[in-house]
């Protein structure tokens, strides 16, 4: 299986040992080319206006959003999951993807960054600790939308059918819990 990460700019390559272990092939993605030969991809974390940037440069959003939309698994993680939501700050999202509106740095500047202990039922998780790093915050989803973990109240692990976004970043822990989930899409 052939996973893409896409590799605009932010921290797709912390994503490599947790696929090769699952025994993924990971493929770093930069253009529409590389969009057409993999089966999956994650949108990492980093800095979502860059890789919007990039991505309308080099023709990339139009078609991430059909493959999206014809079934293709995505995951997009912090500053992926910014890009996947309907809405962001007010705006209009740059995929839209997924039914949310979020807020971006919601839980303070890169000093608050933090690991929250968080229950992820779906993964069998009682204490996970999810790291947040200018997290964005899940204001609110449609109903079609399933909240798999929270913070608090606030939903931080959603999937809405092949789209699944987490607002922290499970490629900074060792395990490959997130992965093999995201790899059985």
């Amino acid at each position: 299986m052939l996973v893409g990460l896409l590799g605009l700019q932010g921290a797709f390559l912390d994503h490599i040992p947790h696929l090769d272990r699952c025994g993924a092939t990971p493929v770093v993605v930069r253009d529409i080319q590389g969009l057409s030969r993999v089966d999956r991809l994650i949108i990492p974390g980093g800095e979502s206006t860059v890789m919007t940037k990039f991505m309308v440069e080099f023709g990339m959003l139009e078609p991430l959003r059909a493959r999206i939309n014809s079934g293709m698994p995505v995951w997009g993680v912090c500053a992926g999951a910014i890009l996947l939501a309907e809405q962001v700050d007010g705006k209009s999202g740059v995929l839209g993807v997924l039914s949310a509106q979020l807020t971006r740095n919601a839980y303070g500047r890169q000093i608050a960054s933090d690991a929250i202990s968080i229950r992820v039922p779906v993964l069998g998780l009682e204490n996970y600790p999810a790291i947040f790093i200018r997290a964005p915050r899940i204001d609110t989803l449609d109903p079609s939308v399933t909240v798999h973990a929270r913070r608090e109240i606030d939903p931080v692990f959603v999937q809405e059918g092949n789209v699944i976004a987490t607002t922290f970043h499970p490629e900074l822990n060792s395990d490959d819990f997130f992965h093999r989930y995201f790899l059985d899409l």
